[in-house]
């Protein structure tokens, strides 16, 4: 199985690049896994800029992907939970778990009803760059969870 990280947004800043980007190649002990960053929508009213998101993320996406949507409208759930639904998606030969980031204004419904499954880090918002790290951190923690290892502890 491959995780996509996929977001809407700009390049990072270097220093959370960098954190970022130590946590993937991490992950990639684990499974194979990669950013895929989408540019937000130049458009300038919010409606139009979710559809027009909405177009480059469904266009992306693959039919038997797993998508798990990052919203703060979502399950709240522990990293033991998120290693669960890892272990859950690789068990059924899933080719891509894919999880997105929104843009700015969030998602259009229509991304919202293809997600599989919505999870909230938080019922904080978080700025893109955080919520990447957070992510990265978090998809490391459940890998490491699944393998028993030291770096999460109960």
């Amino acid at each position: 199985m491959k995780i996509q990280l996929l977001t809407i947004g700009k390049q990072q800043d270097p220093t959370t690049r960098l954190a970022v980007e130590d946590f993937t190649q991490r992950i990639n002990r684990y499974f194979p896994c990669e950013w895929k960053l989408l540019p937000p929508s130049k458009l300038t009213e919010p409606a139009a800029i979710k559809k027009a998101e909405a177009q480059q993320v469904l266009q992306y996406l693959q039919k038997d992907d797993y998508l798990v949507l990052l919203d703060e409208r979502g399950k709240n759930i522990s990293s033991p939970e998120l290693s669960s639904l890892l272990q859950q998606r690789a068990n059924e030969s899933r080719k891509q778990l894919i999880f997105l980031i929104g843009g700015a204004y969030g998602v259009d419904s229509s991304v919202q009803q293809r997600a599989d499954f919505t999870w909230s880090l938080s019922k904080l918002v978080f700025p893109h760059q955080i919520a990447r790290l957070v992510l990265a951190e978090q998809v490391y923690r459940a890998c490491t969870i699944l393998r028993n290892e030291k770096y999460h502890h109960d």
